[in-house]
């Protein structure tokens, strides 16, 4: 038996191929995606350990990766003392910024797209393995005032050599500086991810960051030889003001590792969740694969039954042939899951992760997920037609006509309604609010549809099919007439086929119709909540120096100018970004719809909360609660609640003293400007274009760009996920294929009689074509409908987070339809020449 499998797998080498290309497919985007997520948390590794042996920073400090940036300063005079802490070797004191970003001889800046651009003082203290966290590659480190070293990456993108003026942009009191490039180094893990580095003098870093004042942001303690690194954190701690902690380094790596690991999390289960996807479109191919084979083979399996071979061998035979197609796909998904680990990095790139400094990182558990999800799905996409080979009777399977039998389409259509009926019940429990956690009932709700119709679509499809029919007698005539009977031949065999495509467009379709949603919703939220006639922000989503905010209140027809600082604020439940405001100029600004309370009422002591948040809390107006603003622990009084701002979502609002009571630096994330009435809106445009000329990070806009700039985000989204849901259509496209061609041998006496009574070659290409068509068109049309409805479910189960507008895009989603229909047409081009190539006598001829 096992030297017959192998004969008729080599046999049939080309079809199986079709089957095996999907399982490639979808390896590939496994094996891929853990590469990439392994390169990534490898070149993070090699960038928290670069830390000192004993780390002292504000107790407010983290390694979340959410945590705002704390404004407290250790003195200069608490560093040297740190020095003769027992068991120290030495203390340096250390100043970051990350808002630094430096500008390309080409006016761009460099990075910026979630990276940070970290402005840096210049030591030579050593990290925990005692080597320095960055060495000189030419020239050297920074001596003086109006000197600055890049790292290489940054001095290479942005076209700088040693000996060049590099423009600078910081959030700091001068928004901008000049410097000479006197040297380029290297971080000692090779790699920045995305972020640039720019090294100062310490007195030129106190300067831009600290006001100019003999203090550091956090402090290194270097450990003498036999001194352990929790022995000198104790010493050091007894050492410093309130305020401040020494944690090892081996601890502040950890929690920086932590942090990054969750943040990298979602990252590698937004991949997985694609290369599943792709994974569950190629298991209908594969079934499908099998079934035609089977169907094929059913004379040679009776044969085999004949001669002595039992059921289970008949099964194992079909089983064998996808293991090998498993364990072929496997293989070669694993090695091109490398290429598409590049692909990975580039697309990343894009987004602020630069990994151009890190080389692929291949670790076992890739190749055991590769092979086990490889195998798994092949054999369990297998089994069903391996069951039915071996409960083919022998007598039964020397017959022409192998059919399902009528009971398992009977039982398909029970278990597909039950499951369509879950997934209307579940999506309509979460779009209309009967549970919590609406989004999540509304996904699983759409599993359930997705497999429900994929059951049933032999029976939904029939209207579709029989539209398209109509439409072919009269275009097409006998032809189309016939292209409509190959279609409804085999419903299970079409409907298949479509449901591969029906999944791709479904999730295409509702994503679509929720990005839209998400853009009118903020349109809608722009236009209401805004009184504002421009908005100041940053292009990359960073803080900007305050000396803006304060050039630009003071633009001629300027009435007011309030601006506003995002922070990490904790209530209960963990962190959520909000921000600190101005309570006298705000409102002006941004009217805020008051359940109880004012805006009047905001102070150093009290929050506002939105009423979403105060209903989730328990709280109310009068309500004393424990916050922490930036990780500074504090209790406030709750002194009014407000309605969502769908624009904003600032589900808690301090005031600006409060922010900086508690530590948030100084640097403002947005300004809101209103003009004087009466002011010429040219002028005054251009005079606060004038305050911003020459900082690249620093827009402004009027209320339809700021709109604009806030569906960007939205966008950029959904072209990510339509390039990874392209993958599952291209797997859809070659079930498509493969049904098609297996098919024409399925069908070679068949195609040989109607050449033979007159069929020309074009007409038989044209029946094929039509017959493509058709099922394209029913896996959009269903894929559409399905992921329409499936769009408002989740726009109405996220309505009460800000995306409260439905809006459906009907031209794109015709335009799925119309491409699906063009798909249809490339997908029989090589079935069709394939089939008009055949020899009518020897077709006639054919088993």
């Amino acid at each position: 038996m096992l030297r017959a499998s192998w004969k008729s797998l080599m046999g049939r080498k080309l079809r199986l191929f079709m089957s095996a290309f999907a399982i490639v497919l979808g390896v590939s985007f496994v094996s891929g995606s853990l590469i990439f997520t392994d390169t990534l948390g490898k070149a993070f590794d090699g960038i928290v350990d670069t830390v000192g042996d004993v780390v002292v920073r504000p107790a407010s400090a983290s390694g979340d990766m959410d945590q705002t940036r704390s404004a407290k300063t250790l003195p200069g005079s608490v560093v040297r003392e740190l020095a003769s802490t027992p068991g120290a070797a030495r203390a340096d004191g250390n100043i970051g910024d990350q808002t630094t970003f430096v500008v390309s001889k080409k006016g761009k800046l460099i990075g910026g797209q979630g990276a940070p651009g970290l402005g840096l003082n210049h030591n030579d203290a050593p990290t925990a393995s005692g080597e320095p966290a960055a060495t000189i590659t030419t020239g050297r480190w920074p001596l003086r005032t109006g000197e600055v070293t890049l790292d290489k990456s940054t001095a290479e993108r942005a076209g700088y050599r040693v000996g060049d003026e590099v423009t600078l942009v910081t959030s700091g009191e001068r928004p901008m500086v000049k410097a000479t490039l006197v040297g380029i180094a290297e971080f000692k893990s090779g790699g920045t991810v995305g972020a640039s580095l720019s090294f100062f003098d310490t007195k030129t870093a106190q300067d831009l960051y600290l006001g100019g004042k003999d203090a550091y942001t956090e402090a290194w303690v270097t450990a003498k030889d036999g001194t352990s690194q929790e022995d000198l954190a104790a010493a050091v701690q007894k050492k410093l003001p309130a305020g401040f902690e020494a944690v090892t380094g081996k601890a502040a790596a950890k929690e920086a590792a932590d942090g990054i690991n969750k943040a990298l999390s979602f990252i590698s289960t937004f991949l997985l969740v694609f290369a599943g996807i792709a994974l569950f479109v190629g298991s209908f191919l594969i079934v499908n694969t099998f079934s035609i084979l089977v169907a094929q083979r059913s004379r040679e399996l009776a044969m085999l039954r004949a001669l002595g071979a039992t059921r289970r061998q008949v099964t194992r035979s079909v089983l064998f042939e996808a293991f090998v197609v498993g364990l072929v796909g496997a293989t070669a998904g694993l090695v091109l899951g490398f290429v598409l680990a590049v692909g990975i990095k580039a697309l990343f790139a894009q987004f602020g992760l630069d990994l151009s400094g890190s080389p692929l990182v291949f670790k076992s558990s890739t190749a055991v997920a590769a092979y086990a999800v490889g195998l798994a799905v092949t054999m369990v996409a297998a089994y069903l037609p391996a069951r039915r080979a071996g409960r083919m009777a022998p007598v039964a399977a020397m017959r022409d006509d192998v059919a399902m039998p009528e009971a398992a389409l009977h039982w398909r259509l029970i278990v597909g309604g039950l499951l369509v009926a879950a997934g209307l019940v579940a999506c309509t429990a979460g779009a209309v609010g009967w549970v919590d956690h609406r989004a999540v009932w509304v996904g699983g709700g759409v599993f359930g549809l997705v497999i429900g119709f994929a059951l049933t679509s032999p029976v939904l499809g029939r209207p579709v099919v029989s539209a398209t029919g109509l439409v072919y007698r009269k275009a097409f005539g006998a032809v189309g007439a016939m292209a409509e009977q190959n279609a409804v031949r085999n419903p299970r065999r079409t409907a298949a086929t479509a449901s591969a495509l029906m999944i791709g467009l479904t999730l295409v379709s509702m994503m679509s119709v929720f990005g839209a949603s998400a853009k009118a919703s903020i349109d809608k939220a722009v236009d209401q909540n805004f009184v504002a006639d421009y908005v100041v922000s940053n292009a990359i989503s960073q803080p900007f120096s305050t000396s803006v905010t304060r050039g630009v209140a003071a633009v001629p027809g300027v009435e007011t100018v309030s601006p506003m600082r995002f922070a990490s604020i904790d209530i209960g439940d963990g962190g959520s970004y909000s921000a600190a405001i101005d309570p006298q100029t705000f409102g002006t600004a941004v009217p805020l719809d008051f359940v109880k309370g004012s805006l009047s009422d905001l102070n150093k002591g009290t929050i506002l909360l939105q009423d979403d948040k105060a209903k989730a809390q328990k709280l109310s107006v009068g309500s004393s609660v424990k916050v922490k603003i930036a990780g500074q622990e504090g209790t406030y009084r709750v002194a009014g609640i407000y309605r969502s701002m769908d624009a904003l979502s600032l589900p808690v609002l301090v005031s600006m003293d409060a922010a900086t009571a508690a530590g948030v630096p100084a640097q403002d994330s947005m300004a809101f400007v209103v003009r004087e009435p009466g002011a010429d809106a040219a002028a005054v445009q251009a005079g606060i274009e004038k305050v911003i000329a020459g900082l690249p990070t620093v827009t402004l806009k009027d209320q339809d760009a700021f709109a604009a700039e806030q569906r960007k985000p939205v966008d950029q989204l959904l072209y990510m996920i339509y390039a990874l849901l392209g993958l599952a259509v291209v797997i859809a496209v070659l079930g498509i294929v493969n049904t098609l061609a297996l098919s024409v041998i399925e069908r070679t006496r068949e195609i040989g009689l109607l050449r033979a009574v007159g069929l020309s070659r074009r007409q038989l290409r044209t029946m094929l074509r039509l017959e493509s068509v058709a099922i394209a068109l029913l896996g959009a049309v269903l894929g559409v409908v399905l992921g329409v409805g499936a769009g408002w479910a989740l726009q109405r189960a996220l309505a009460d987070d800000g995306i409260d507008v439905l809006s459906v895009p009907g031209t794109q989603l015709a335009v799925f339809v119309v491409l699906a229909g063009v798909v249809g047409v490339l997908a029989a081009l090589w079935p069709g020449r394939r089939a008009a190539r055949l020899d009518v006598l020897r077709a006639i001829t054919a088993e």
